[in-house]
């Protein structure tokens, strides 16, 4: 059983909880999945079977499109509502401002990590530095806001709250960007709400409940993955079922092989020391 499942991950509950989830389900062990979303988030998990966990990189290298409700007034330890409030403080703000300061962060810039994050530094998770209470110098890593825009602005039983979407390069934390955001606009907030509406190619709409799939919702790898599939025949089959390094003529730097059964054979890229060749990458065939 090898493939990708796209799973509408429900608020409260962790991603490791939904790849326990499809585990007992479906009875396999070899599942894995291709970004982390915090327990207060919802929405699309791509999640990996099988043969198909040695593709996480390639996923995981995808842009990401959310839609984040932030609430302004409290600031907490986590930077989103589930945690310690810090500081309470009544905004008075207007809605032009927040786009302003929104269209400012199209582009690049070095975004830093939050504290409670699971990058990890000196072998050891962020969030463990913080639940000892212990200082931490956060790393900076550039990110890419491709684009960015103001859904909705209203106030809640004295609160002001918005709702923006963003379209974000790999590794943007949408908390990082929110606390940007709020210092930009010279307030404080948190996030209250997240929702991943897409990675990549695959959307929210194609998305199953974690309570409603089934071993039919599996997506081929060679359906979902996004670069050309070449047919080869018994000759240079044998050639990559043994890991040999091959003529590039194909003119792309990274392609899956299939063979003429239409089986997953391996991917391969350029061989960066004589680019006129391609190498294995990722083995797909079972041994």
């Amino acid at each position: 059983m090898d493939g990708i499942l796209l799973i509408d991950k429900p608020k409260g509950i962790t991603s490791r909880d939904v790849v326990n989830q499809v585990i007992k389900k479906l009875n396999i062990k070899k599942v894995g999945h291709t970004g982390t979303l915090d327990p207060l988030a919802t929405g699309v998990m791509v999640v990996c079977i099988g043969k198909a966990t040695k593709l996480v990189d390639l996923l995981t290298s995808e842009d990401k499109e959310y839609v984040a409700e932030v609430t302004l007034g409290i600031e907490t330890d986590t930077m989103d509502i589930t945690g310690k409030v810090l500081n309470k403080k009544h905004i008075d703000i207007k809605k032009e401002n927040i786009i302003k300061s929104l269209k400012k962060f199209l582009g690049k810039y070095n975004q830093e990590v939050p504290i409670y994050s699971a990058v990890k530094i000196n072998g050891k998770k962020l969030y463990e530095y913080a639940r000892n209470n212990e200082t931490m110098s956060l790393p900076k890593r550039e990110v890419e806001i491709k684009n960015i825009e103001l859904l909705n602005f209203y106030k809640e039983n004295d609160t002001v709250k918005f709702i923006f979407s963003c379209l974000v390069s790999k590794g943007t934390y949408i908390r990082s960007l929110i606390r940007d955001i709020c210092n930009n606009l010279n307030v404080i907030g948190t996030m209250s709400n997240l929702r991943r509406i897409k990675q990549g190619k695959f959307d929210i709409i194609e998305c199953k409940s974690v309570d409603n799939f089934s071993i039919d919702d599996i997506k081929n790898i060679k359906d979902i993955i996004n670069i050309p599939v070449i047919t080869v025949d018994n000759y240079l089959k044998n050639k990559i079922l043994n890991g040999q390094i091959l003529e590039n003529r194909y003119n792309v730097d990274t392609m899956l092989f299939v063979d003429e059964d239409n089986k997953e054979l391996a991917i391969y890229k350029t061989y960066l020391k004589d680019r006129t060749k391609i190498k294995p990458y990722k083995t797909l065939f079972h041994k």
